[in-house]
């Protein structure tokens, strides 16, 4: 779910103006998965730009409080999501924990990084949703700590029907700062794709892991 439509809107500018996100419907790229992709996303490049990275920092900030209130905690998933998690709770004057993607192989073996206490409400934090997989595990992760998992809010989302899916079975709710309808619209405003290319970019939205096979 977005709450603001407008700055959802700025926030895809700018992720196309940095070339966090790259499209490139003639040239897809590669994930790891295997699936063929007319797009890639890194939003840690936003951590570079002062200007974005603020404006980011606040529109997390401000869905916190809108969405959940103020929470005890706020969580950074692994890797992505710890710098912009810590940014947030240094805003909103709370204690930072994040969640790796598996637990440690050594020491204390920890999957949860940082102190928190047991029945604490936390926000988790996360750079980019495309199956969700990521962050659910960080949720479970926290939830079996006995934590309550408050809900997931994401820089971007791919929108795809697995992770919707995902989100619900797992009772927990997600909202996203941007996401790919929105980023699509700006790029064919701004003359990134073609009306052509925009049907192509549709299309895979719908069935990534055949699409371009």
């Amino acid at each position: 779910m977005i709450n603001d439509i407008d700055n959802a809107a700025k926030i895809a500018e700018y992720l196309l103006q940095i070339k966090a996100i790259k499209l490139q419907p003639k040239d897809p790229f590669t994930w790891s998965s295997g699936w063929k992709s007319p797009i890639y996303c890194d939003n840690r490049k936003t951590l570079s730009y002062p200007k974005i990275r603020t404006f980011i920092r606040q529109e997390f900030t401000k869905t916190v409080l809108e969405e959940y209130g103020k929470p005890d905690i706020i969580a950074g998933v692994a890797t992505g999501g710890i710098a912009m998690g810590a940014l947030v709770a240094q805003e909103l004057g709370v204690p930072f924990v994040y969640v790796r993607s598996s637990a440690k192989g050594h020491g204390l073996e920890n999957m949860i990084e940082g102190d928190y206490s047991t029945g604490s409400n936390v926000v988790v934090i996360e750079d980019l949703i495309s199956t969700g997989g990521s962050s659910l595990k960080a949720v479970e992760a926290l939830r079996a700590a006995e934590l309550n998992v408050k809900g997931v809010i994401a820089i971007f989302n791919y929108g795809f029907e697995t992770a919707t899916k995902a989100f619900e079975a797992a009772n927990c709710q997600l909202n996203v700062l941007s996401n790919y309808e929105v980023m699509v619209d700006i790029a064919l405003k701004q003359g990134t794709v073609s009306e052509k290319e925009m049907g192509s970019l549709r299309e895979w939205r719908i069935s990534p892991d055949t699409w371009g096979k």
